[in-house]
């Protein structure tokens, strides 16, 4: 039986004429950007600068939630904005993003959600090829892990920073919402759990809880597992609603993560010879990778410029520095950017009181 049609009232077809009216108004406005886009495209072809420049487009950003009347939310003008930048730079030249594949990880939708989804993507099969693509020239850029609020850094990402010429120019976090993917409806018969190790850290307790007897398989990314649980019957997978999208498998169990509030955070990352670092945007981060001779007071000493100069140390990490003496790296983000002159002098004088000193970016970061 058919449901019936119920006729729309004068006043929801004005609405809707109205709507699609201001929908023309918003293409032809579009499409004049678009061709202000291209011209600027050009002179920057002629001065030879770079399309992607980060701190002006969080400037605009900025700028637009600055002045947005409402009703329309403020969070909403981020994404909303991105994608049509995404789009007129597109129309400049392709960006070539390069991320930890296949379809369907989160990676991919961190590069999705800075960079917009007017972009090349290049996925790779690990976080070392990311790194490799970038700098051997075949993407313009990069999207890496560098830190998850349930189980911390991605130490793999840390130790490639220290020894290739990457640099970061962004960052952009994820909230992320792990579910238990299969091809059969069902739970019974799960023999193994396969993701990437972060994901099965971050869902310890709930398949200690809910599948004790299962193996927990690694993979080099949550997606590789979804493809290898879409081949496998007895295997279940934990990933996005992305990949059970894209490898055909049913969420057996949204959001299994352990924490309610997981986010990781993702660095943009580029060659030096083919970007130049961003200028300050009023609201950006630092990051260091630094080392000190292993004598008494040499952390101490290392900090203090920071608070002689009042520059805040947001993240302090330590890595082995693996020379077999218990020598460590540091990974240091502090608020600021070294063109600040509390910042500059912050970092010159840290450098003199450091063995290594390394800066690993400047960067706007997203202020909500």
């Amino acid at each position: 039986m058919k449901t019936p049609q119920v006729e729309s009232s004068d006043e929801l077809v004005g609405l809707r004429q109205q709507i699609d009216s201001v929908d023309r108004e918003l293409l032809a406005l579009l499409n004049r950007r678009a061709g202000l886009a291209l011209a600027v495209g050009e002179l920057k072809k002629r001065e030879g600068s770079v399309v992607f420049r980060p701190e002006r487009e969080a400037q605009v950003i900025d700028g637009m939630k600055a002045v947005n009347p409402g009703p329309l939310q403020t969070a909403s003008i981020a994404p909303i904005w991105r994608e049509i930048m995404s789009a007129c730079r597109a129309l400049e030249t392709p960006t070539r993003v390069a991320y930890l594949g296949p379809a369907g990880t989160f990676s991919e939708e961190a590069a999705i959600g800075y960079f917009g989804s007017s972009l090349m993507r290049v996925q790779c099969a690990s976080i070392d090829e990311v790194f490799h693509t970038v700098a051997s020239g075949a993407a313009d850029f990069g999207v890496v892990p560098v830190e998850n609020s349930t189980e911390g850094v991605v130490a793999r990402s840390l130790d490639l920073f220290l020894h290739t010429p990457l640099f970061i120019i962004g960052e952009t976090s994820l909230f992320i919402r792990q579910n238990l993917l299969r091809r059969e409806n069902s739970m019974d018969g799960i023999r193994a759990v396969c993701a990437h190790p972060q994901a099965l850290a971050q869902c310890h307790g709930w398949l200690s809880h809910h599948l004790p007897d299962a193996e927990r398989r690694p993979a080099s990314s949550n997606a590789e597992g979804a493809r290898l649980a879409s081949q496998d019957p007895s295997v279940a997978a934990i990933a996005s609603v992305r990949a059970a999208s894209e490898f055909g498998l049913h969420v057996l169990a949204p959001a299994i993560q352990d924490d309610a509030h997981n986010r990781t955070r993702f660095a943009i990352v580029t060659h030096p010879d083919r970007h130049p670092v961003p200028k300050p945007s009023g609201h950006d981060c630092t990051s260091l990778v630094l080392s000190v001779k292993n004598r008494p007071g040499a952390v101490h000493d290392m900090l203090v410029p920071l608070k002689r100069h009042d520059v805040s140390m947001s993240r302090f990490e330590s890595r082995p520095a693996r020379s077999g003496q218990w020598e460590y790296y540091f990974y240091i983000d502090v608020q600021g950017h070294p063109d600040e002159p509390k910042v500059g002098a912050a970092l010159r004088e840290l450098h003199d009181a450091c063995a290594f000193f390394k800066v690993l970016g400047a960067y706007p970061v997203d202020v909500h």
